[in-house]
């Protein structure tokens, strides 16, 4: 195959996944720095698909977990067995030891359940019967909600919200692609689009060590700096990006940048993630949500007010 891993990885993936660049740039982007990934979309817009399309061009397990009111921690990330035969518990792993997990509604579960998922996101290791477990290096949770039905749903916590690198808001693909769409599922008969594996672990390691890698100037820190800070002085906003949102921030960057194969951050990867990555690290005041302002609006006004390093 020809090209770089990183450019048939975008190739492979836009072609079964249509009219979502965007969304499978972040969802790179955040691998790529070690992150996890908040899915936002109404139901039928290619969440799950586009996670399992992801983890087939990795070459990477795939599990999935499709969190309900009665799922149990347990039911996450495994429990110990007691066995008579022999007098000894064994150790049943629960869908969290995989490489790519897609927390389906992961809003339709209760908190103790959600929680279950924050040490192994953080430490990218499970607790069980008071032993620890190591989960994949590289693994990385692609979590879903829906934004509409809200009746029935538990809310992420801000603590939680904070676990996720990035919040990738799904849209509708535009007529071109659906149509396209459309046309490729006839073709196939109604069976879901595949992907050949594009990648190998030696070349994932050094795809997440080259983004570490990339060069930053002083004025590129100085520029996510203001940006930070300024979220915080916004009239609109309750609670601003905190200093964790901006080494999220400058590490999706630095990503955004191995991913255009280059290696130095520019302004242009810092505007193209900052809504992703702080979207959902923003509180606003009730005011602005009854004048119909979103997080979204207060960084594009962000953005647009903190100048721009030269």
């Amino acid at each position: 195959m020809s090209g770089t891993p990183l450019s048939r990885l975008e190739t492979a993936l836009s072609e079964v996944v249509l009219g979502q660049s965007k969304v499978l740039a972040d969802l790179l982007t955040a691998f790529l720095a070690r992150g996890h990934v908040l899915l936002e979309g109404v139901p039928g817009v290619a969440k799950t698909l586009t996670a399992r399309t992801l983890a087939n061009a990795l070459g990477l397990s795939f599990a999935r977990i499709q969190f309900t009111p009665d799922l149990m921690p347990s039911d996450v990330i495994g429990t110990s067995v007691f066995r008579p035969n022999d007098g000894t518990f064994q150790l049943v792993k629960g869908p969290v030891f995989t490489e790519v997990l897609v927390a389906d509604e992961i809003n339709r579960t209760p908190p103790k359940t959600q929680a279950a998922l924050l040490e192994a996101m953080e430490e990218r290791q499970v607790t069980i019967d008071g032993t620890s477990h190591q989960l994949a290096p590289w693994f990385f949770v692609v979590a879903t909600q829906n934004p509409l039905e809200l009746e029935g749903t538990y809310p992420l916590p801000e603590a939680q919200l904070d676990r996720f690198l990035m919040r990738v808001r799904v849209s509708y693909p535009d007529e071109a692609a659906e149509r396209s769409m459309l046309q490729r599922s006839h073709e196939r008969g109604g069976k879901n689009p595949t992907v050949a594996k594009i990648t190998n672990a030696d070349e994932l390691n050094a795809l997440q060590t080259a983004a570490g890698a990339v060069k930053c100037d002083a004025s590129i820190v100085e520029y996510v700096l203001k940006l930070i800070r300024a979220t915080r002085e916004e009239r609109r906003v309750k609670l601003g990006a905190s200093p964790r949102a901006g080494q999220a921030l400058l590490a999706s960057a630095k990503a955004r940048a191995a991913l255009l194969q280059r290696d130095f951050v520019t302004p242009d990867e810092v505007k193209a993630v900052a809504a992703s990555v702080l979207n959902h690290r923003l509180m606003l005041k009730a005011e602005a949500e009854v004048e119909g302002v979103s997080a979204d609006d207060v960084i594009a006004r962000v953005l647009e007010q903190v100048p721009v390093p030269r």
